[in-house]
């Protein structure tokens, strides 16, 4: 369960490096085309057409990748958080279904509001929040990255919220966002700091989160389920910030900041002498590797979003959790 071991599908930790500074890139200001130096210059990260045309995209690949079971059909168009819970799902839907998927329902996205910050840079980056036609009333959000003006489009983070829980954005004239540095010191917990702090948290506790469905509820539940007749369960969080797993942050309207961030959790289920830990369902089994025995370990990957205001406890508001592997023994 080592810190350095990556999902089963790292996407491209390290892309491609920046823009040289002699080099060139075309403006993504909606007045027109204005050669700039795309590294050093605060330009809005998408035109909201760009943004638009990016998830109609995503949704498409998305949709025949799961009707067919194949991670292939959207590998171009996910990646980070999103794309190891994505391609992990395929797969074991294509062990289980290799004819593709039979309950396959296409998704759809619709009201799309889109939070495009201006910044200097690469990553460039923007927000997509829409309502679905499944997951009930939810909202989805879905963040978009790419490092450079040739790149895809990729979504990185899904997340879903209850309705009335976003926050309001900080925008300029124009309706465009700003972007909070990783290491921002203005909010209670600095962006870069949230994937330790959280998993820290779930580990011991502290004051540092604010009670709620993803935290003090979550707690409660594990601990509860940590030992039961027969079987003992062990809980392991670790961070994970690296490449595309690192954090990205809004600047909302009352100072704080809307974060999303990633980490990775470990769940041992040991059965003891005499007993056998419970079957895990067939797409846990697609997942696994070796004989279960007297234990199961599976691993997770799970993005959060989360209110860092600043000053008071982080609020986390969704959590989207996925089965990236898992180990019998």
């Amino acid at each position: 369960m080592s810190q350095d071991r990556g999902p089963r599908r790292p996407r491209r930790l390290e892309k491609c490096a920046l823009i040289s500074a002699s080099a060139t890139a075309l403006s993504l200001a909606a007045s027109g085309c204005v050669v700039v130096h795309g590294e050093r210059e605060v330009l809005p990260s998408a035109t909201r057409a760009e943004a638009a045309k990016a998830l109609e995209q995503f949704t498409t690949a998305y949709n025949k990748a799961d009707k067919a079971y194949d991670a292939g059909l959207d590998a171009e168009h996910t990646t980070g958080a999103l794309a190891a819970i994505d391609s992990a799902r395929l797969e074991a839907g294509a062990a289980n279904h290799p004819d593709g998927n039979p309950s396959h329902t296409p998704l759809e996205l619709t009201d799309a509001r889109f939070t495009i910050p201006k910044k200097a840079g690469w990553p460039r980056w923007f927000l997509a929040d829409t309502k679905a036609n499944k997951s009930g009333n939810a909202r989805w959000l879905l963040v978009f990255t790419r490092n450079g003006l040739e790149e895809t489009w990729e979504a990185a983070y899904l997340t879903l919220v209850a309705p009335g829980k976003m926050p309001e954005f900080k925008t300029d004239a124009d309706g465009w966002a700003e972007a909070v540095p990783a290491n921002a010191a203005d909010v209670s917990v600095p962006p870069t700091r949230l994937s330790k702090g959280y998993a820290t948290y779930l580990q011991k506790g502290g004051t540092s989160f604010a009670d709620g469905t993803h935290t003090s509820s979550w707690r409660a539940q594990r601990e509860k389920r940590s030992s039961r007749p027969g079987l003992a369960t062990q809980y392991i969080d670790e961070p994970l910030t690296n490449g595309d797993y690192a954090p990205l942050a809004l600047r909302t309207k009352d100072g704080g900041a809307l974060v999303f961030f990633t980490t990775r959790h470990f769940e041992k289920q040991t059965a003891a002498r005499g007993a056998s830990v419970p079957t895990p369902n067939k797409d846990v089994l697609a997942l696994t590797d070796g004989e279960i025995k007297q234990s199961l370990t599976m691993e997770f990957v799970s993005n959060e979003v989360a209110l860092d205001p600043a000053d008071g406890p982080v609020s986390v508001l969704g959590r989207v959790q996925g089965l990236t592997s898992a180990k019998g023994e």
